[in-house]
């Protein structure tokens, strides 16, 4: 921060001298140049029409409407210089008539006034003289304020001309200012307008006049004390402030990561603090006996501004990298690539803080363009050469490492998009300065930095947030005691409640993060810009109002990105975290996915269209279209559809059930939003509608936790002990570990025939899919032991005719051959 607060200091200097010089060396040849005009112009003695003047403002009319037409910055250029030669003609009119109205008024002293009543009468020549020179002076007098008023108002309009053109620096990104490299973009240094030097000087000069004032006689002590505050908060009272908040993490909070989280979060809010804390004291010290102007106390709002976004990045910097701590960084960064960045937060935000204060000194002064492009050229070219290097040394640093054979953890796919969205900004950044595109390449500096700070600030509340929530209901710790003591809950009920507000915790910073993403800007946004603008659009009816534009296009395809991105991630999510903490079985839990998958998809969809404009009131014929498609070619699409949800709904069948449908049984596998996915005992896979399983009957085997039955039919001869076979078959199912005591194994007397006795054997299993491994089993084990009890299953009779007469037998196998045939 000492590094920080120095480099800050002098650049400041440098500045203040370089500008100055310029300014008095500009100063002088514009006063002279001025005086001679002036000189020239009295000796002319010319007059003045009114004529003359109305022609002025017809023409200021006529430049005004043009400016509310414009839209090329070439054409607001062009309005700009014939107001500046407008309001120069009036100021060159206003010098003509200076001169004449004095001479009118030496004139009526010669004259002299009119003699009061009483006195001796003057002459009619005499009278007529003064009354004339009166006509004149009133005339005079008129066409003076005209002039004056069209010379404030040329001037008033040339300054919106400028605004205007400043304004659409930010917006007209293909706008060709001029390449860096060219004469054009340094003439703001080596040969300023005279105007920019005005102006400049009334603000050094207001400057000056603050600095005296707090540097009074009267205030001195009082001046000198705040300072050496601001400077001690500055210096020391990071250090002091991070010592305390270690000792906080460590003895406030449970082991566990939220001691690194806290502290993160701790670090960035604490030097945000201390830094805008210092700033405050050091405003106190020219504004506290002293009333600022309102173009100082706009520049000085302006820096205040700028402090907060340079204490915030260096904050993060140090929170991400911790280099003292590296113990307590949340990234996994090597130190090797940590020590590589560590001077980068700091150098990014000196940077940002120098050249946003020139650009805010150019806004509350209302430089020319040319000027504000120059601050923008040069601001964007720093900060793309130091992001450029930093990702040339990271690159270096992780390449040094592999040299010494040390373990480098593979880029995730993250980082490895952060990597390459910095190269690559990197590089337009340069190559935008170096063929012209100034707007474009100060857009991309300071939407590179919008967004890092973003990103920055969420990824540290996203981890607090997920430690907070999991210390909070954590078994192990006091409060997670507490809650399950005083709520009576199981564990897995807090585990549940800790993933839960996790999530909705994250999501909710999720969507900050994206509103701020796409509705901020550095150095002006505030989180109170972004809460308004929460309420904004929770608040408004622009679903049913917006319209299409081109600007809309590119919002409606990130918007379109980004919600498949959550909707994926929250429903992994859901899948892998949060039900199998329920007591949810395997199919409820995939029905619900499925379910929450189609409901989210809709949602992206209605986002989506309602980011890029389309009014919902002018959809009919898109509805009337469907309507006509769904009544022909897309019944069926749709009826397995509904089907479809139906089957998540009322579930009669779901994920995980043994069906059997029109011969096909098997598992469900997936219930989609068309079809069922169905896998047979072979593992192969049946594709059935979902309005088959709605409209057709179908079996299902394990609705209701259905158990399975094992009945093995056997045919024993006559001649068997019937007890004795059934003391055998119920022994093999009793000590069979798939067969359930309850119901208890039973055996039946099916039948008795001349071929044998039938007797059924029946057990219950836990579920039908292990019904035939476990009557495979059974058959092996009830062979064995009827062998060993000698028992003989029933085998079939043959019969056999011996001795038949020779007629018999012919006849017999005349009637075989026949058959045969």
């Amino acid at each position: 921060m000492r590094k920080f607060s120095r480099t800050l200091l002098l650049c400041f200097s440098m500045l203040l001298i370089g500008w100055s010089s310029a300014s008095m060396a500009v100063n002088k040849s514009n006063t002279v140049g001025k005086n001679s005009d002036t000189t020239t112009a009295v000796e002319e003695n010319k007059t003045v029409k009114t004529a003359d003047l109305e022609d002025l403002q017809q023409q200021l009319n006529e430049i005004k409407q043009q400016v509310s037409a414009a839209s090329k910055d070439s054409q607001l250029s062009a309005l700009n210089n014939q107001a500046a030669e407008l309001a120069n003609k009036a100021d060159e009119y206003t010098t003509i008539l200076l001169p004449n109205l004095a001479q009118i008024k030496t004139q009526l002293e010669v004259v002299g006034p009119a003699p009061e009543p009483g006195a001796l009468d003057e002459s009619a020549e005499v009278s007529k003289k003064r009354n004339s020179l009166n006509n004149e002076k009133a005339k005079i007098e008129k066409n003076l304020d005209y002039a004056q008023t069209l010379k404030s108002n040329a001037a008033n309009l040339s300054k919106q001309i400028i605004e205007l053109r400043r304004n659409a620096l930010k917006t007209q990104l293909a706008l060709d200012a001029g390449s860096i490299l060219s004469s054009r973009f340094w003439s703001p240094i080596f040969s300023p307008l005279p105007e920019d030097q005005l102006k400049f000087d009334d603000f050094w000069q207001q400057l000056k006049d603050t600095w005296s004032a707090a540097w009074e006689s009267d205030v001195f002590w009082g001046s000198l004390s705040l300072a050496l505050l601001s400077i001690a908060i500055w210096l020391c009272s990071r250090r002091l402030m991070e010592n305390v908040l270690v000792w906080i993490s460590a003895r406030v909070f449970p082991d566990g990561r939220l001691r690194r989280s806290f502290l993160a979060c701790a670090m960035v809010v604490g030097t945000v603090v201390t830094i805008y804390g210092g700033a405050n004291l050091m405003y106190l010290v020219f504004a506290r006996n002293y009333q600022l102007t309102p173009l100082m106390q706009g520049f000085v709002d302006a820096l205040l501004g700028l402090t907060i976004f340079s204490a915030l990045i260096v904050g993060l910097g140090r929170a991400l990298l911790s280099i003292q701590r590296p113990s307590w960084r949340l990234m996994h960064l090597p130190d090797p690539l940590a020590h590589a960045l560590r001077r980068y937060p700091a150098a990014m935000a000196i940077l940002l803080m120098l050249f946003g204060t020139i650009e805010q000194m150019n806004s509350v002064v209302g430089s020319s363009v040319s000027t504000a492009i120059f601050g923008n050229g040069i601001a964007s070219l720093l900060i793309g050469l130091l992001l450029g290097s930093a990702t040339l040394r990271v690159n270096k640093a992780r390449k040094k490492l592999r040299a010494q054979d040390e373990t480098v953890e593979s880029r995730s796919t993250i980082v490895g998009l952060i990597y390459l969205s910095a190269t690559v900004v990197s590089v337009v950044i340069l190559l935008a300065l170096m063929i012209g595109y100034i707007p474009l390449a100060r857009f991309l500096t300071y939407e590179v930095v919008w967004f890092s700070i973003v990103l920055s600030c969420l990824y540290l509340t996203t981890k607090l947030t997920g430690d907070l929530c999991e210390s909070l209901f954590s078994e192990h710790h006091a409060s997670g005691k507490w809650i399950k003591q005083a709520f009576n809950l199981d564990g897995r009920y807090l585990e549940q409640a800790s993933i839960l507000f996790s999530a909705i915790g994250r999501t909710i910073l999720v969507l900050l993060a994206i509103i701020a993403l796409f509705n901020g800007t550095y150095g002006s946004t505030t989180p109170m810009t972004i809460v308004d603008k929460v309420i904004e659009i929770m608040g408004s009816d622009s679903l049913g109002k917006i319209n299409i534009v081109p600007a809309n296009l590119m919002n409606a395809v990130i918007c379109l990105v980004v919600g498949l991105y959550i909707l994926r991630t929250a429903r992994r999510w859901l899948n892998t975290k949060f039900l199998p903490k329920t007591a949810m079985d395997s199919g409820m839990r995939m029905s619900l996915v499925t379910l929450f998958s189609n409901i989210g998809y809709v949602l992206v969809i209605l986002v989506t269209l309602s980011v890029l404009g389309i009014e919902w009131n002018k959809l009919a014929w898109i509805v009337s279209a469907l309507s006509v498609g769904i009544g022909f070619g897309l019944q069926e699409i749709v009826k397995n559809f509904i089907s479809g949800l139906i089957l998540l709904t009322e579930r009669p069948v779901k994920v995980g059930d043994l069906v059997s449908i029109s011969g096909v049984e098997g598992d469900i596998r997936r219930i989609n939003v068309r079809a069922t996915e169905i896998q047979l005992s072979d593992k192969s896979t049946v594709i059935v509608p979902n309005s088959q399983l709605i409209s057709q009957n179908v079996r299902n085997v394990t609705m209701g936790n259905a158990q399975g039955v094992a009945t093995i039919p056997l045919i024993f001869p006559l001649d068997i002990d019937p007890e004795q076979v059934r003391d055998i078959l119920l022994e093999a199912y009793t000590q069979h570990e798939s067969i359930q005591d309850m119901p208890a194994p039973s055996v039946s007397f099916s039948q008795l025939t001349p071929d044998g006795i039938t007797l059924s054997v029946t057990g219950y299993v836990s579920s039908p899919r292990i019904v035939s491994r476990t009557k495979s089993d059974l058959l092996f084990d009830i062979l064995k032991r009827l062998r060993v009890a000698g028992v003989q299953l029933s085998s079939p009779q043959n019969l056999v005719v011996q001795n038949l007469p020779a007629e018999i037998a012919a006849n017999y196998t005349d009637n075989a051959k026949k058959d045969d045939a």
